[in-house]
C-alpha cells in the first residue's frame, strides 16, 4: 500500500518550500500494454516523479509529436479504451501516493459523457484533468464541472497566447498551468527557447497557480535551467522513447528503464 495520497496542491507546496522543481513524466496509457502502465506508474514514483500525466490514446491528436502518436496508435490497435484506462488506474492507485493527471481529448470526454467521465476519473484515482483541445467557450463550464467532481483543472498556455487570454486561463486553473515551451508539437529538443523564462514569469505574475513547462523538455540540463523559474517540468516524448526502445521486454523491465531515465533527469536538481 502507498503512504498517504498527495494532492497537486500539497505536492507543489512541498516543492516550493524545498526550492525544488517537480518532474512530471508522461505515460501513454496502454503502451505497450496496460500491465506496463501499472508497473511504470509505480516505478516512476520510486524514481522521484512528483506527479504523472497519463495520456488517453486518441486517433487524431492535436499537438503530439511522432513518438507519442506512434505509442497512441499502438494502444488503439489493441483496442485500449477510456474505460480500460480508468480501470487500470483504479487498480494501480492503492500502490501510489503521487498525483495522477489525465491528459484526454475533449471528444473522448464528450462521447463518454462529461459528468460521467469526471465522476469515473475521480473514483478511479485521478487528481486532475488536462483537456488540450477544449475550446474557450466551453472551458469555463467544463472547469466548473471538473471542480465539482473534486478534480483539479489544468489548462495550456502557448508562447503565442495573448496576455488577456493567459490571465483568463490562469484563473480557471487549480492544479497547475501547463506552459508550452514551444508552439507546435511535442518532441525532444536540444535547447529551450530564449523567451521561456520571461513568459513563465509573466504567467506567474497574474496568479499563484503553479506553472509547469512541457514540450521539448528532455534533458537534465533543462530541469536545471527551469529550477527556480517553473514549479515543474513535464517530460513526454523522451520518456516514451525509452519505453519504445524496451517495449519487447516485460512490463517490469520497461518500467525500470523509464524509472532510470527519470532518475537521470533529476540528477542535476
Amino acid at each position: 500500500m502507498s503512504s498517504q495520497r498527495k494532492s497537486l496542491g500539497s505536492t507543489f507546496q512541498s516543492l516550493r518550500a524545498a526550492n525544488r522543481i517537480g518532474l512530471l513524466p508522461f505515460v501513454p496509457a496502454g503502451y505497450p500494454n496496460l500491465d506496463t502502465t501499472i508497473a511504470t506508474l509505480v516505478e516512476l514514483e520510486r524514481a522521484g516523479a512528483s506527479a504523472v500525466e497519463v495520456g488517453f490514446p486518441f486517433s487524431d491528436p492535436i499537438a503530439d509529436g511522432p513518438v507519442i502518436q506512434e505509442a497512441f496508435a499502438a494502444a488503439l490497435a489493441k483496442r485500449v479504451r477510456a474505460a480500460d484506462i480508468l480501470r487500470t488506474v483504479r487498480e494501480a492507485r492503492p500502490g501510489l501516493s503521487l498525483p495522477l493527471v489525465a491528459m484526454v481529448s475533449f471528444s473522448i470526454v464528450f462521447r463518454y459523457g462529461i459528468e460521467r467521465f469526471l465522476a469515473d476519473a475521480a473514483e478511479a484515482g485521478f487528481d486532475g484533468l488536462i483537456v488540450p483541445d477544449l475550446p474557450p467557450p466551453e472551458s469555463q463550464s467544463v472547469s466548473r464541472a471538473v471542480h465539482d467532481a473534486g478534480l483539479d483543472t489544468v489548462m495550456l498556455v502557448a508562447p503565442t497566447t495573448p496576455a488577456r487570454r493567459r490571465a483568463e486561463i490562469v484563473k480557471l486553473c487549480s492544479g497547475f498551468v501547463y506552459y508550452l515551451a514551444v508552439s507546435g508539437t511535442t518532441g525532444e529538443r536540444d535547447a529551450l527557447p530564449a523567451d521561456l523564462v520571461q513568459n513563465v514569469r509573466q504567467i506567474r505574475s497574474v496568479g499563484d497557480c503553479p506553472v509547469c513547462v512541457g514540450f521539448g523538455v528532455s534533458k537534465p540540463e533543462h530541469l536545471a535551467l527551469l529550477r527556480g523559474v517553473a514549479d515543474g517540468a513535464i517530460v513526454g516524448s523522451a520518456v516514451v522513447r525509452v519505453m519504445r526502445a524496451n517495449r519487447a521486454e516485460s512490463p517490469q523491465n520497461v518500467a525500470a528503464a523509464a524509472g532510470e531515465f527519470c532518475r537521470a533527469l533529476l540528477s542535476q536538481v
